[in-house]
């Protein structure tokens, strides 16, 4: 709660001071931590040919990542949101520092899975409290603040395929190693960041605590609730297309246009990195036009792009897949921003839930989207998938942003 009457006690004094110092930093650690994680889907056309993997139990290795990161990190949030631990930060790295490392050195399928789970309960416990950290710095620009935080971790996701094509492809699965180096880097900049959180709440400890509550949903439940689910399915459709397009599209590109390990990996390079161009102007746009806004244009604005994308050919393809990938990433950051403001107070557990929403559904997305794949091939999985961000009709059922301003008054301004 101490976040939340930072944020409020700011409000009352009219000091809404936006820390950007903290925000590029938590920014450039995200990116450093899905970096770390890009290396695993990176790795697929690496283990699938040195392992003789199926698409299934490749499904199963960014399940194994995506799971234990799903599950934990609205926990993680909800603890934390009870009692803050600024120090969980370099911790969590650490988990992911150890993960690398046996990543690299795994000499069968058993250790890939276990390294992965390393790498997964490092990323649940640094995203709700990276989140956390962007929120206590936004000051008044929330949409802002949280598309700078989103941008590095979607940036750190688009330098898989540079990954793949400069390191894993001549140096292997031991080309992992190198990213230790990154873990370490990231957990020497998270210390900085937890001992200013540390003393932000040393700061707001000291003050008079006649601030209360200002989560008060009682009233709304209902609608709140069925707030909630559509926020699922929404956070469905966008995931399980994420999963398909990153983990399975460079094995289309190269069967349907011929194309090398390497060549296909400018695909997804593209998707990932106009994506994080859109997470980092989704938040500026829905601070100006309404975040419910925002994540129906996401949606459906990407919507035929993505229904069409399997019958183009390779030029337009990459076109094709810039903007799907800028449209269907500006809602991600807002997503966040939007279900924290649907229950104030509860910043770490709603940040949990909804970036660990997506990791769930990305998991459970790669391993179905993988055995379908296996029964009915991968051209018809990659048609039927680019119907998925049809589901953005499912955004008029959300509350307006001026609905959430009318059940907590100023509090969420």
């Amino acid at each position: 709660m101490l976040a939340a009457r930072t944020q409020s006690k700011s409000t009352k004094s009219g000091e809404q001071k936006t820390i950007y110092s903290i925000l590029f930093i938590i920014g450039l650690c995200h990116m450093l931590n899905d970096s770390i994680q890009a290396v695993i889907p990176a790795m697929f056309p690496i283990l699938k040919k040195s392992m003789g993997l199926t698409f299934t139990q490749l499904g199963l290795i960014s399940f194994a990542l995506q799971v234990v990161s799903s599950v934990m990190q609205p926990a993680i949030g909800w603890y934390t949101d009870k009692k803050q631990m600024p120090f969980a930060l370099p911790t969590g790295l650490t988990f992911t520092f150890l993960g690398v490392i046996g990543l690299a050195f795994a000499p069968s399928y058993t250790m890939i899975i276990i390294s992965v789970l390393f790498i997964g309960i490092g990323s649940a416990i640094f995203h709700p409290e990276g989140s956390r950290v962007a929120y206590m710095a936004a000051g008044s620009r929330r949409g802002l603040a949280q598309s700078i935080y989103q941008v590095g971790g979607n940036s750190g996701q688009a330098l898989a395929p540079v990954i793949t094509a400069l390191i894993l492809v001549p140096l292997g699965q031991f080309g992992a190693i190198w990213f230790s180096l990154v873990a370490a880097l990231a957990i020497i900049l998270l210390v900085y960041i937890a001992r200013w959180y540390s003393e932000t709440l040393q700061t707001v400890a000291k003050q008079p605590k006649t601030l209360t509550d200002i989560s008060n949903p009682s009233k709304n439940s209902k609608a709140i609730t069925l707030a909630l689910i559509m926020i699922v399915f929404l956070v469905f459709a966008r995931s399980w297309y994420m999963s398909c397009i990153t983990n399975f599209y460079s094995f289309y590109v190269m069967d349907n246009y011929q194309l090398t390990v390497s060549q296909a990996q400018v695909y997804i390079f593209l998707f990932l990195a106009t994506g994080a161009l859109g997470t980092f102007f989704g938040g500026p746009l829905a601070d100006r036009y309404g975040k419910r806004n925002v994540i129906l244009v996401s949606l459906l604005g990407s919507a035929p792009l993505a229904i069409i994308l399997p019958f183009v050919g390779p030029i337009f393809a990459y076109i094709i897949l810039a903007i799907i990938g800028f449209v269907l990433m500006s809602s991600f950051s807002v997503t966040v921003v939007y279900a924290q403001e649907l229950l104030p107070g509860k910043i770490g557990m709603m940040s949990g839930l909804t970036v660990g929403l997506a990791f769930g559904m990305g998991a459970i997305g790669s391993i179905a989207i993988g055995s379908i794949a296996d029964i009915v091939g991968l051209t018809p999985t990659i048609i039927a998938i680019g119907f998925l961000p049809l589901l953005g009709f499912l955004t008029f059922l959300l509350p307006s942003d001026q609905k959430l301003e009318e059940w907590y008054g100023t509090n969420i301004e």
